[in-house]
């Protein structure tokens, strides 16, 4: 009996703790993503999206997938406020990067934040998950498309990942945040954090 309640106890106090970013120019969609992430994984209801205003500053939200609770950093997407992203680096395992599917236009904008986020050092080996959103918007692009316009060098050497989602209705935000999870639990990043003294949660 005693193993039992032990091994329950051990379930349910011994949860390893992630912290990831969600990064992305402005209006991308990141805090509705955060506000979805909530709702899906928890008994709380997240803001309904026409509460939701632009993100200034950081947005914290909290949940647990299997045997991990994951600490999501929503970070303001403004020109001005992206200085700040670097702040957050060192102590983050992954990054998820929102670009806005339906609005091309933006795709060189992104491009660009996105680059500059794979070259800093602080990031080095971190799995990335870049998402594809507002797919219930006509004329959206794929993953596949989205992929092919950034065409990113960087990422040659890291685990990451193009999905197609829709933070507004919840289409592929489960599969998404499920190979999250798993890469990085996989990733290097994560036994280089945990070796080092000083981090929370690992």
């Amino acid at each position: 009996m005693f193993s039992l309640l032990y091994g329950l106890w051990k379930y349910v106090y011994t949860k390893t703790e992630f912290h990831v970013l969600i990064l992305g120019i402005d209006k991308a969609g990141k805090t509705t993503l955060l506000e979805k992430l909530k709702s899906s994984y928890s008994k709380l209801e997240g803001l309904p999206s026409d509460r939701i205003v632009p993100t200034v500053g950081l947005n914290i939200g909290r949940i647990e997938v299997s045997n991990a609770k994951i600490v999501f950093w929503d970070l303001g997407g403004q020109i001005g406020l992206r200085t700040i992203w670097e702040k957050y680096y060192e102590e983050a395992h992954a990054v998820i990067y929102v670009i806005d599917a339906a609005s091309p236009s933006r795709f060189e904008d992104s491009k660009s934040a996105l680059e500059k986020v794979l070259r800093h050092e602080d990031l080095r080996g971190a799995p990335v998950l870049i998402l594809a959103n507002k797919q219930d918007l006509p004329g959206a692009g794929s993953s596949d498309e989205v992929a092919r316009y950034l065409d990113l060098k960087e990422l040659d050497d890291r685990i990451y990942m193009f999905e197609a989602i829709s933070a507004l209705d919840g289409m592929g935000i489960r599969e998404a945040t499920d190979w999250l999870v798993g890469a990085i639990e996989k990733s290097k990043r994560t036994e280089a954090l945990k070796a080092r003294p000083g981090v929370n949660g690992i």
